[in-house]
């Protein structure tokens, strides 16, 4: 039976929903519940989970008139809660039953990854365990049988794909066209060269929430940007990196570290939005990849890494 420990660092390293199989199992740090597991969802299934989240309305009402002005909509946690049916085989499996489900569900100061399938789909949010009853009765203690109602808290209420989605592009370079000989003349057959680069990332959200993705500038570069073609946002920092450096922009938490350590937040120009709020909307994001005018190096690159969002 594998220990809190264990379970933690298969969950870190596994990506979401690595276990699951078939449509109604659960995932939830490292430990599989629902079918052809010890751990069944009662027929009632999970609450909250395919609901819409609360949403916190920025509406004002009109002094003189009926109705409000709208505002900005944002959705607050998701709370999903689920019946389980602690089942092991034989009275003598029940120790160990329940003190991995015990494991599994026990008080976490960090979130972690809740899979449920659905319908052939497995999406999954970052989440912790916030209420766990287990009533001691006669067939608990006997058989350890129990009907264990059980609570997560997601604090960003989205679901996620669980493939992780990878764009990256170098600067962009113009086609060197055809070879001219000497004599004034073309060679056959002919030779156009190496392709070019445009510098644009086609990012593709194919749930129906806007994403907060995941962006690594490498050098070397100067001033490198990333704009959102579709309405000009941009996020570009002022700063130098040498081939070796990595600046990572992580738009959920609004950090922007040089080489995993080191904040570089400050050096956002004026031109660069709040990184929170540089999202891919549902569909193609085209994103363009740019630097200072003297950065032309083919090596430096932009990566862009995102996960499908779904209501």
């Amino acid at each position: 039976m594998p220990t809190a420990t264990q379970l933690d660092t298969a969950t870190a390293t596994a990506p979401p929903g690595s276990q699951i199989t078939q449509d109604g199992q659960i995932e939830w740090a490292g430990l599989l519940m629902g079918p052809g597991t010890p751990y069944q969802i009662d027929a009632k299934g999970l609450t909250g989970w395919d609901d819409l989240p609360e949403l916190d309305s920025a509406d004002v009402p009109k002094p003189d008139q009926h109705g409000s002005w709208p505002g900005a909509q944002w959705a607050k946690p998701r709370t999903v809660a689920a019946t389980v049916w602690l089942l092991p085989d034989r009275p003598d499996q029940a120790q160990a039953v329940a003190r991995a489900f015990r494991a599994a569900t026990a008080v976490h100061s960090g979130e972690q990854w809740l899979a449920v399938r659905v319908h052939g789909q497995t999406l999954a949010c970052r989440a912790r365990v916030d209420r766990r009853v287990v009533p001691t009765d006669r067939t608990y203690v006997t058989q350890g049988i129990a009907s264990v109602s059980i609570q997560w808290l997601c604090t960003d209420p989205r679901r996620l794909g669980i493939t992780e989605q990878l764009g990256r592009t170098a600067l962009p370079t113009s086609e060197p066209g055809l070879l001219w000989q000497p004599d004034g003349g073309l060679e056959w057959p002919l030779a156009w060269g190496a392709a070019g680069s445009t510098g644009v990332i086609t990012a593709v959200n194919e749930g129906d929430a806007p994403v907060s993705p995941v962006i690594e500038f490498r050098g070397p570069v100067g001033l490198p940007s990333l704009t959102r073609l579709g309405d000009g946002r941009q996020l570009e920092y002022d700063i130098q990196l040498a081939e070796a450096d990595v600046l990572t922009v992580d738009t959920t938490d609004g950090t922007v570290l040089l080489n995993g350590t080191a904040s570089r937040l400050y050096t956002a120009t004026n031109r660069s939005t709040p990184e929170q709020l540089f999202q891919l909307e549902p569909g193609d994001n085209s994103l363009a990849f740019r630097a200072g005018p003297d950065s032309t190096d083919p090596r430096a690159s932009v990566t862009v890494r995102w996960r499908d969002a779904h209501w």
